[in-house]
């Protein structure tokens, strides 16, 4: 069926109108966006964390984590944060796993340039859940974890009383564990991605309900069944209280994983 010229015509000009309302709606999402960007203010940091992990195993179901990490700045050098962390997991059905614990961060100033020696304790209390997908050549991981935030309450530069509910904090992660190099069928070298998003929730969070986002790549070298050891890098963005603030750090990590069981062998 042919169309008539003044139909193709009128058929033109509402394209023409539809795809300049598109560009109309498209520069001024762009603009929007760049006007957001403008308004950002990011500061450049660069650390080094330094982390010890323990995996005491129990049995089949039950297992305790804990770990030791210490942050710093460089480029100038200054202490930011010390953290201890312990987590009881449960393994339940079809690869999930439930955790609960807890953290005790020692909080230092955030900028490695400042003359305070402030160092505000924090208390973590968590719970979470962890799933893994074993497919043909990767590791899928996922997990799931809320934290309640306790600070010390700080008057005048100094420790006053006792702690204080912050807010709460929903955090995800999405792993991919990719072995590289296999050794008599056991993974000895393992390519690491990881990616964390975390959300603030709560009636004093007011205008930086997102919190950060973390992207990490390492190598994992397997030395052993019960060590082993890992050099990774991180990159942390994080938003402030204010909205418009932000801190970007390059991170360089080096961590010891130590994996330890109770549990009986089977001898034949």
């Amino acid at each position: 069926m042919r169309m008539k010229p003044l139909a193709i015509l009128r058929s033109g000009k509402s394209f023409h109108k539809i795809n300049s309302n598109r560009t109309a709606v498209l520069v001024v999402l762009l603009f929007s966006q760049l006007n957001v960007l403008a308004q950002k203010n990011v500061t450049h940091q660069q650390q080094i964390w330094y982390g010890y992990y323990n995996s005491l195993t129990f049995n089949e179901n039950w297992c305790l984590k804990s770990e030791i990490q210490e942050r710093q700045f460089i480029n100038p050098s200054a202490q930011h944060q010390l953290l201890f962390r312990t987590d009881l997991e449960y393994k339940l059905e079809g690869n999930w796993n439930v955790f609960v614990g807890g953290a005790f961060f020692l909080q230092s100033p955030n900028d490695p340039d400042s003359d305070s020696n402030l160092v505000v304790p924090e208390l973590r209390p968590n719970i979470g859940f962890n799933n893994k997908q074993k497919l043909s050549f990767l590791t899928i991981s996922h997990r799931y974890k809320a934290e309640a935030r306790f600070f010390h309450d700080v008057e005048n530069e100094e420790l006053t009383g006792g702690y204080r509910f912050s807010n709460f904090r929903l955090r995800y992660q999405l792993g991919f564990d990719i072995p590289v190099v296999k050794k008599e069928n056991q993974e000895r070298v393992i390519f690491k991605l990881k990616d964390e998003v975390m959300f603030n929730v709560g009636s004093k969070i007011v205008k930086n309900s997102f919190d950060q986002n973390r992207v990490y790549l390492a190598l994992n070298y397997v030395v052993s069944p019960v060590i082993a050891v890992e050099a990774g890098y991180m990159n942390w963005f994080q938003q402030q209280k204010s909205g418009v603030d932000y801190y970007n750090r390059d991170i360089i990590r080096f961590s010891l994983f130590h994996n330890l069981t109770l549990k009986k062998k089977n001898h034949e």
